[in-house]
């Protein structure tokens, strides 16, 4: 079955990983490619102005495909070499194509998001889980390490001790400790996270699409540069955006007390 299931409507692309009767497990040949065109598609889609990643079935991602590390085979079989560049082709591939988005993403965590799947949930700009959601990055009780980017993305949401604490014990929280540890923004009840994640998703498609790809590109960038270069960075963007007409839509719509209609002008 073939990884994801795309919908866009009202300018928002819901991906949905879509292998619910295994709970939805990545690393299967094919994986990466799947992403990256999905990913890619919503990049040069001016259309497109939010997306949303969730999962089908009962749960968000398991993670890693257990039964191919047990047998061998595909991205976890072969030589050491050739493990590592099966995480590179393909595992990681999906991991860069979600970094990689230029306009914001949502996470809607329908169920447990663990390993993998947590690093997936975490790579989202924000974060809205379901009560029967569950978080854990377990790689060490499989023998292995965190391969998916995780150590360096899970600390900068919830802090060093708490991602080490994580990491280190194997354990899985809940949604409601996801959220005391600021890894969701909120939790609701199941039957309504869909419609929770898509009336984000409508504040944010709502937006000036090339204000909104530009301020996301100003806050990944702030991550690793100084606070000189991040004035620098936005006085020359600023400037790029005070000459668009969706600048002097948002002026009228606020003189005028009515509300905007971005065109992406």
């Amino acid at each position: 079955m073939g990884l994801l299931t795309i919908e866009t409507a009202d300018h928002v692309t819901t991906l949905t990983l879509n292998r619910p009767d295994t709970m939805n497990p990545l690393g299967a040949k094919g994986d990466g490619d799947a992403f990256a065109a999905a990913c890619d598609a919503i990049n040069t889609d001016m259309d497109v102005r939010c997306a949303i990643l969730t999962g089908a079935g009962r749960a968000f991602s398991a993670g890693g495909d257990i039964k191919a590390m047990k047998e061998r085979t595909g991205t976890f079989g072969g030589t050491a070499p050739e493990i590592s560049d099966g995480y590179r082709n393909n595992i990681h591939k999906v991991l860069r194509a979600l970094y990689g988005l230029r306009v914001p993403l949502i996470a809607a965590v329908n169920g447990p998001a663990i390993g993998l799947g947590c690093d997936l949930a975490c790579l989202a700009d924000m974060r809205i889980a379901s009560a029967r959601a569950k978080f854990g990055v377990t790689f060490l009780k499989l023998g292995i390490i965190p391969g998916d980017g995780g150590t360096w993305i899970l600390p900068r949401i919830i802090g060093e001790a708490r991602a080490a604490e994580l990491f280190y014990t194997g354990d899985v929280i809940d949604a409601a400790t996801a959220q005391e540890w600021g890894l969701v923004s909120r939790v609701v009840e199941g039957d309504r996270l869909m419609d929770e994640a898509r009336a984000l998703a409508a504040k944010v498609a709502a937006m000036p699409p090339h204000a909104l790809r530009q301020a996301k590109n100003l806050m990944r960038q702030g991550r690793s540069i100084s606070y000189d270069s991040a004035l620098e960075m936005a006085a020359n963007t600023q400037a790029l955006m005070h000459l668009t007409e969706d600048h002097m839509e948002g002026i009228d719509a606020l003189l005028e007390k009515r509300a905007p209609r971005f065109t992406g002008g």
